[in-house]
């Protein structure tokens, strides 16, 4: 890490601290941060010059951040991402765990990499998922880019992010062999359903959706490893 650059820890929950980062500022929140828990620490963070947020949590708490960061135009922040044990997001980014990622996040460096929301606003870090309703089959198609990822019935369909461009990739979930289960790479991934439940980083959605769509942000996030 550059003389310059000025770390915040925001703790999420209860995961442990690691000993490299018990002489950085810290910031409890929530397992999820909420926006007051963000925007209070944002306005600290933001007055530094070449700041570096180091967010101590799991995927949803990633996920919870960068979306607050989308929103409120901070994507200029350096993040690093300390999860306590392995995640779907850490795989992706090819991210330690614990103290060894804790060393990382005080000493590695940021570069871009493609930042994956839906059309609700919500950023996905490491695996979006839909399913039928009340564990029925999931009615309707979907598209990665121009490329049909189904149409009819299946057990499901999951997304996520890549580290590289063009941004993400989906496959079809379970059992059939219909549509191979194969990954289809590319910018965007559109799906109309009869009706379906979206889980985001573990955190199931409010309400079933009939149309969702999930697409690289036309600005990337500035990750540390």
């Amino acid at each position: 890490m550059g003389s310059t650059v000025t770390p915040f820890v925001l703790h999420c929950g209860s995961p442990p601290l690691p000993i490299s980062l018990t002489d950085v500022p810290l910031t409890p929140a929530s397992p999820i941060p909420t926006n007051d828990e963000c925007d209070t620490l944002f306005s600290v963070v933001g007055t530094t010059q070449d700041p570096r947020l180091i967010v101590l949590g799991d995927d949803a708490s990633l996920a919870a951040v960068l979306t607050r960061l989308m929103r409120t135009e901070r994507l200029h922040f350096e993040i690093a991402f300390v999860p306590e044990a392995a995640t779907t997001a850490g795989h992706i980014y090819r991210l330690a765990t614990g103290s060894r990622a804790a060393k990382v996040a005080m000493t590695g460096s940021a570069g871009p990499v493609p930042l994956i929301r839906d059309d609700a606003g919500k950023a996905v870090v490491g695996r979006a998922v839909f399913n039928g309703p009340a564990g029925s089959d999931l009615e309707g198609e979907a598209y990665v880019d121009d490329t049909q990822l189904f149409s009819g019935a299946v057990s499901g369909v999951e997304v996520i992010p890549t580290a590289e461009m063009p941004g993400l990739k989906a496959r079809v979930t379970g059992r059939r062999k219909l549509f191979g289960r194969r990954w289809v790479s590319g910018r965007a991934m559109q799906l109309g359903a009869i009706a379906a439940n979206l889980t985001r980083d573990g955190v199931p959605g409010e309400r079933e959706v009939k149309r969702s769509t999930f697409y690289r942000h036309d600005r990337e996030w500035l990750l540390v490893r």
